[in-house]
């Protein structure tokens, strides 16, 4: 009793915890403070803390006054280049092989067809295993099946040589993947994605939640039960380590140069669970009951969203969602990340946070209603197409502004921080060559708007931009031309003493 206790002490504790923050943050004499800032030639990472540099042989924690150093590895060779990667953290309540288990790690995906797992505190490498010789390349793609259960490892498309298409030669496996479960690493095996079986105009697959995602060129998805299909067409469970004979050859699972046994083969097209056309493939699923959100498969019904029961395919009422906002980028639409069922969709200067709701008397019928929304701050914007000169001239404008006209505050993230439960955006406005934006945490349970925080960098709206928030971090790595990026990094301080006080 007392045992079993504990862990719901600690969780109490913890959420406590988690409010006072919220609320000190809030508090209007509570700042956020730029205490770093690094310039570098090669792709900045951040993750739970840390902050990866120079191909991830450089790690530096942020979870200090200042950032600094926790390790640095010598330069590696160019075969040994990371191309992927993904953090692991420790499983509760189970009991693992080794003790360097129980601290978080990375895995990473090399260019030579390498999965490492490194320590997160040391870089040293924990595993190794060798996914496959030359029959096809596994780089760029590291993916979840289940967040820190189950993890995807899936190869580029496979593409014949010239002189082989010049011959005739036929290219039937497209895509390669393997599947591991994470701590303790281990193999549940590989399987291939044919032409023969799903289809030629398959494009891209993707697997999420225990269901495989095949696209095909003509905008059409198809859903798979994937946990089905790994127990149906297994032919041979193997393990890392282990020795195989297997169509001819012999080898170590795992192991160079033999990698990894292709022991799922699909014989016959599986039953399919659902499949809807949307224009570029864009298909989400979420909300309670369940529904899932496409755009009709033409190009001029791009930036309109449909939201229809899964169930059924009956289209909710007011499930049309269309801002009509005239702009360079499109707006995006997705299911909220806090499990509520709720809806977001982001327009150039407005976010509308929808909610799904029983429609009156009808209990089986679903409807779209708006929760709250967010509007940008444009007061001082004037968009008249007729204006008058001092000297009584009329002079007509010869174009209108874009509603994500630079000059204009325009939304360019939305976040949402589970932990403190807010959700957070970035606004810019940019005149010139000078970019000025702000991140705004929101209640996210009413929208209300309770902290706006300035960034003192300037913000090029032509840039590459990720920003992170991380309880009492905020951190900005921008991408520039030339393959140039910089990090930013800002420190929630009380800011009771002088500004220039450490």
């Amino acid at each position: 009793m007392f045992l079993s206790a504990r862990p719901a002490h600690a969780g109490v504790a913890h959420r406590k915890n988690l409010g006072l923050l919220r609320r000190i943050m809030c508090q209007e004499s509570t700042k956020f403070k730029n205490v770093w800032t690094t310039h570098s030639a090669s792709p900045i990472a951040y993750e739970r803390g840390r902050i990866y540099m120079d191909n991830y042989q450089c790690c530096i924690t942020s979870i200090a006054q200042q950032p600094r150093l926790i390790y640095q590895k010598s330069k590696c060779a160019k075969s040994e280049k990371i191309e992927d990667a993904l953090l692991l953290e420790c499983p509760l309540g189970e009991m693992l092989p080794s003790p360097s288990d129980y601290k978080a790690s990375l895995i990473v995906l090399t260019v030579q067809n390498w999965l490492l797992r490194l320590s997160a505190d040391s870089g040293e490498v924990l595993e190794k295993v060798y996914l496959a010789g030359s029959c096809c390349k596994f780089f760029r793609y590291l993916s979840w099946d289940t967040p820190q259960e189950v993890m995807i490892v899936k190869s580029a498309q496979n593409k014949l040589p010239a002189a082989a298409r010049q011959a005739g030669i036929q290219q039937t496996v497209l895509f390669y993947l393997a599947v591991f479960q994470v701590l303790p690493l281990s193999f549940i095996g590989m399987l291939e994605i044919n032409k023969k079986i799903f289809g030629n105009s398959v494009t891209d697959v993707a697997v999420s939640n225990g269901i495989l995602i095949v696209m095909y060129s003509m905008g059409l998805v198809r859903l798979y039960n994937f946990k089905a299909i790994l127990e149906q067409f297994m032919e041979q469970p193997f393990d890392l380590g282990q020795e195989f004979n297997w169509n001819g050859q012999v080898g170590v699972v795992g192991k160079f140069p033999f990698g990894l046994p292709c022991n799922i083969k699909i014989t016959d097209t599986p039953p399919l669970l659902f499949e809807a056309s949307s224009l570029e493939n864009a298909f989400q699923i979420g909300g309670y009951p369940w529904h899932y959100i496409i755009t009709p498969n033409k190009k001029k019904h791009k930036g309109v969203f449909h939201i229809c029961s899964l169930k059924d395919n009956a289209l909710a009422k007011n499930g049309i969602q269309d801002m009509k906002c005239c702009s360079l980028e499109p707006d995006w639409i997705y299911f909220h990340p806090d499990m509520s069922g709720r809806i977001i969709h982001v327009g150039p200067n407005l976010i509308k946070v929808l909610k799904l709701k029983e429609v009156k008397n009808h209990a089986d019928q679903m409807e779209i209603a708006e929760d709250f929304t967010i509007v940008a701050n444009r007061e001082n914007c004037v968009n008249n197409n007729v204006t008058v000169t001092a000297s009584g001239r009329v002079v007509k404008k010869r174009f209108t502004l874009l509603d994500d006209d630079p000059e204009q505050e325009t939304f360019k993230i939305v976040d949402y921080e589970d932990e403190l439960d807010l959700l957070s955006t970035v606004a810019v406005t940019q005149i010139g060559a000078d970019g000025r934006a702000h991140l705004d945490f929101h209640c996210n349970e009413h929208g209300i708007l309770l902290k706006s925080i300035p960034l003192k960098e300037s913000w090029d709206v032509t840039y590459s931009h990720e920003v992170y928030f991380d309880k009492d971090l905020v951190l900005h790595i921008e991408q520039k031309p030339n393959r140039r990026f910089s990090c930013y990094v800002y420190q929630m301080v009380c800011d009771t003493a002088r500004d220039d006080d450490p």
